[in-house]
Protein backbone atom coordinates (compact mmCIF):
# COMPACT_ATOMS: atom_id res chain seq x y z
CA UNK A 1 0.00 0.00 0.00
CA UNK A 2 1.45 3.35 -1.10
CA UNK A 3 0.57 6.70 0.98
CA UNK A 4 1.40 10.04 -0.76
CA UNK A 5 3.64 8.02 -3.64
CA UNK A 6 6.39 6.61 -1.00
CA UNK A 7 6.90 3.17 -0.18
CA UNK A 8 5.77 2.69 3.63
CA UNK A 9 8.86 1.67 4.68
CA UNK A 10 10.83 5.05 3.49
CA UNK A 11 8.33 7.47 5.10
CA UNK A 12 9.42 4.84 8.68
CA UNK A 13 13.06 5.15 8.21
CA UNK A 14 12.42 8.63 8.03
CA UNK A 15 10.85 9.56 11.03
CA UNK A 16 13.18 7.22 13.21
CA UNK A 17 16.31 9.44 11.66
CA UNK A 18 14.38 12.59 12.63
CA UNK A 19 13.54 10.91 16.28
CA UNK A 20 17.19 10.11 16.60
CA UNK A 21 18.38 13.86 15.37
CA UNK A 22 15.78 15.21 18.01
CA UNK A 23 16.96 13.23 21.09
CA UNK A 24 20.81 13.55 20.19
CA UNK A 25 19.83 17.33 20.44
CA UNK A 26 17.84 17.27 23.82
CA UNK A 27 21.16 16.98 25.60
CA UNK A 28 21.78 21.01 24.50
CA UNK A 29 18.14 22.01 25.21
CA UNK A 30 18.13 25.93 26.31
CA UNK A 31 21.63 25.32 27.24
CA UNK A 32 21.46 22.79 29.68
CA UNK A 33 24.69 20.51 29.24
CA UNK A 34 26.97 23.18 27.06
CA UNK A 35 29.91 23.49 29.29
CA UNK A 36 30.95 26.04 27.20
CA UNK A 37 30.55 29.88 29.18
CA UNK A 38 30.48 30.96 25.32
CA UNK A 39 27.90 28.87 23.58
CA UNK A 40 25.87 28.58 26.97
CA UNK A 41 25.46 32.68 26.86
CA UNK A 42 25.22 32.45 22.92
CA UNK A 43 22.03 29.86 23.90
CA UNK A 44 20.59 32.05 26.34
CA UNK A 45 21.14 35.55 25.43
CA UNK A 46 21.10 35.12 21.26
CA UNK A 47 19.03 31.88 19.94
CA UNK A 48 16.27 32.00 22.88
CA UNK A 49 15.93 35.65 22.06
CA UNK A 50 12.70 36.21 19.98
CA UNK A 51 13.19 39.43 19.96
CA UNK A 52 16.08 42.05 17.78
CA UNK A 53 18.43 43.31 20.39
CA UNK A 54 18.87 47.20 20.40
CA UNK A 55 21.95 47.96 17.48
CA UNK A 56 22.08 47.90 13.76
CA UNK A 57 19.51 45.81 11.80
CA UNK A 58 21.30 45.78 8.13
CA UNK A 59 22.35 42.01 8.96
CA UNK A 60 18.48 41.10 9.47
CA UNK A 61 17.51 43.41 6.69
CA UNK A 62 20.01 41.44 4.34
CA UNK A 63 18.73 38.19 5.34
CA UNK A 64 15.05 38.73 5.16
CA UNK A 65 15.83 40.32 1.72
CA UNK A 66 17.57 36.82 0.54
CA UNK A 67 14.51 34.93 1.37
CA UNK A 68 16.17 33.57 5.12
CA UNK A 69 13.04 32.88 8.03
CA UNK A 70 12.08 36.09 10.27
CA UNK A 71 13.30 34.08 13.29
CA UNK A 72 16.76 33.26 12.12
CA UNK A 73 16.82 36.38 11.08
CA UNK A 74 16.81 37.87 14.10
CA UNK A 75 19.32 35.13 15.57
CA UNK A 76 21.75 36.06 13.30
CA UNK A 77 21.25 39.61 13.98
CA UNK A 78 21.34 39.34 17.74
CA UNK A 79 24.36 36.68 16.95
CA UNK A 80 26.00 39.70 15.03
CA UNK A 81 25.73 42.18 17.77
CA UNK A 82 26.54 40.01 20.63
CA UNK A 83 29.66 39.17 19.34
CA UNK A 84 30.38 42.58 18.10
CA UNK A 85 30.67 42.17 14.77
CA UNK A 86 30.29 44.98 12.28
CA UNK A 87 30.55 44.05 9.04
CA UNK A 88 29.31 40.89 7.26
CA UNK A 89 29.39 39.29 3.84
CA UNK A 90 26.48 37.04 2.32
CA UNK A 91 27.97 34.74 -0.22
CA UNK A 92 31.58 36.88 0.00
CA UNK A 93 35.01 36.57 2.44
CA UNK A 94 34.58 39.84 3.74
CA UNK A 95 33.49 41.63 6.98
CA UNK A 96 33.98 39.78 10.40
CA UNK A 97 30.58 37.36 10.37
CA UNK A 98 30.79 35.34 6.66
CA UNK A 99 27.01 34.15 5.62
CA UNK A 100 27.01 31.04 3.28
CA UNK A 101 24.02 30.65 1.17
CA UNK A 102 22.41 27.24 -0.68
CA UNK A 103 22.30 28.33 -3.69
CA UNK A 104 26.53 28.51 -3.55
CA UNK A 105 28.55 26.10 -5.44
CA UNK A 106 29.66 23.47 -2.80
CA UNK A 107 33.29 24.27 -3.87
CA UNK A 108 32.76 27.93 -3.32
CA UNK A 109 31.40 27.34 -0.31
CA UNK A 110 34.56 25.26 1.19
CA UNK A 111 36.90 27.90 -0.26
CA UNK A 112 35.07 30.74 1.35
CA UNK A 113 34.82 28.74 4.68
CA UNK A 114 38.92 27.82 4.39
CA UNK A 115 39.80 31.80 3.74
CA UNK A 116 37.37 32.57 6.46
CA UNK A 117 39.31 30.46 8.54
CA UNK A 118 42.59 32.03 7.98
CA UNK A 119 41.51 35.75 8.29
CA UNK A 120 39.57 34.85 11.50
CA UNK A 121 36.38 35.56 10.48
CA UNK A 122 33.07 33.67 11.68
CA UNK A 123 31.10 32.02 9.16
CA UNK A 124 26.99 30.71 9.60
CA UNK A 125 26.33 28.23 6.77
CA UNK A 126 22.60 28.17 6.26
CA UNK A 127 20.53 24.75 5.94
CA UNK A 128 23.05 22.65 6.47
CA UNK A 129 20.61 19.35 6.04
CA UNK A 130 19.47 21.14 2.90
CA UNK A 131 20.52 17.81 1.01
CA UNK A 132 23.09 14.99 1.24
CA UNK A 133 25.85 16.52 -0.87
CA UNK A 134 25.03 20.10 1.20
CA UNK A 135 24.89 17.73 4.66
CA UNK A 136 28.03 16.01 3.50
CA UNK A 137 30.12 18.78 3.33
CA UNK A 138 28.59 20.71 6.27
CA UNK A 139 30.17 17.15 8.16
CA UNK A 140 33.33 17.62 6.62
CA UNK A 141 33.22 21.15 7.43
CA UNK A 142 33.10 20.41 11.17
CA UNK A 143 35.12 17.63 10.78
CA UNK A 144 38.07 19.61 9.56
CA UNK A 145 37.68 22.83 11.64
CA UNK A 146 39.81 23.59 14.27
CA UNK A 147 37.60 25.88 16.66
CA UNK A 148 34.22 25.44 18.20
CA UNK A 149 31.06 25.04 15.87
CA UNK A 150 27.67 25.42 16.45
CA UNK A 151 24.63 23.29 14.75
CA UNK A 152 21.12 24.97 15.30
CA UNK A 153 19.38 22.64 12.29
CA UNK A 154 19.37 25.73 9.99
CA UNK A 155 22.29 27.21 9.94
CA UNK A 156 25.97 25.82 11.24
CA UNK A 157 28.26 28.36 12.65
CA UNK A 158 32.22 27.78 12.44
CA UNK A 159 33.53 30.26 15.17
CA UNK A 160 37.31 31.34 14.44
CA UNK A 161 39.10 32.52 17.58
CA UNK A 162 40.55 31.02 20.25
CA UNK A 163 37.98 28.36 21.35
CA UNK A 164 39.15 24.63 22.03
CA UNK A 165 37.80 22.36 18.93
CA UNK A 166 34.00 21.48 20.22
CA UNK A 167 30.79 20.74 18.66
CA UNK A 168 27.40 21.47 19.77
CA UNK A 169 24.17 20.28 17.94
CA UNK A 170 21.41 22.62 19.35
Amino acid sequence: MRHSGLKWHWRISDRVATLRNRLVRARYFRGHGVHSPFVYDLVRRVFMQSSLLPGDRTLYEALLTAGIARRRAVQLQNLAIHCGYASFGLNRAVGEFCIVMPALAETEAAALVRDAAENGRTVAVMSPYMDAKWRSMCRRLVAEHRSTTVDNRDYLLLFNNYLPKQHFRL
